[in-house]
């Protein structure tokens, strides 16, 4: 186990919305860099899971800066199209990741494969592999999940990527209708978080 206090983290992603979800979950001690600060593009996650894409990440923007660097990967697994997106997630939203795009191809997939998809109730759920990297060396890597079904049109303007079509287990509103708060404290984020905080 890793025995340096952590004071100093760079959140490994350019996605402004995982960013903020992050740094509300961590420790309000660490000093957070955000990898906007040096201008640094992703690098190419060819993992063929979770785990593998967030130690990608972790690693390298860790490389890149010098400072210990905490990588999310995540990503909706719809059981019903064979669990893509999967890693793909942010892939079907084309080269600049337009989550409207992703959704409207997990409708058109679902279509595809059964016209009466909606009434019908599509399990999924939400992946999230952390990891911290401390240059070349992995100190911790954990998954978190959350189950949950498809709502049959996107509800909801609050969160980001596929919330506005995830219903976790147990609730009727999509994570899009949640307020933030609700939200973190039940979705795959925070469940990888309560494993990673023993390192934090």
């Amino acid at each position: 186990m890793f025995k340096q206090k952590i004071d100093k983290l760079l959140i490994g992603t350019n996605n402004k919305g995982k960013l903020r979800e992050i740094k509300s979950l961590l420790p309000k001690s660490i000093k957070i860099y955000s990898t906007s600060l040096f201008n640094l593009r992703s690098p190419v996650e060819n993992g063929k899971s979770f785990t593998e894409n967030s130690l990608i990440k972790s690693k390298y923007f860790s490389k890149k800066t010098g400072l210990m660097c905490l990588a999310d990967d995540s990503g909706l697994e719809i059981d019903f199209l064979n669990k893509n997106p999967g890693i793909y997630s942010a892939r079907w939203g084309g080269k600049h990741g337009n989550f409207d795009r992703a959704i409207k191809r997990v409708y058109k997939e679902l279509n595809k494969k059964d016209k009466n998809w909606k009434n019908k109730k599509i399990k999924a759920r939400f992946i999230c592999a952390l990891s911290i990297s401390y240059l070349d060396k992995k100190i911790a890597c954990v998954t978190g999940k959350v189950e949950g079904y498809l709502s049959d049109k996107p509800r909801g303007k609050n969160g980001f990527g596929y919330d506005p079509i995830f219903i976790p287990l147990k609730k009727r509103k999509t994570f899009g209708e949640m307020r933030p708060s609700q939200k973190y404290k039940i979705d795959h984020r925070f469940q990888a978080f309560k494993k990673i905080r023993k390192f934090l």
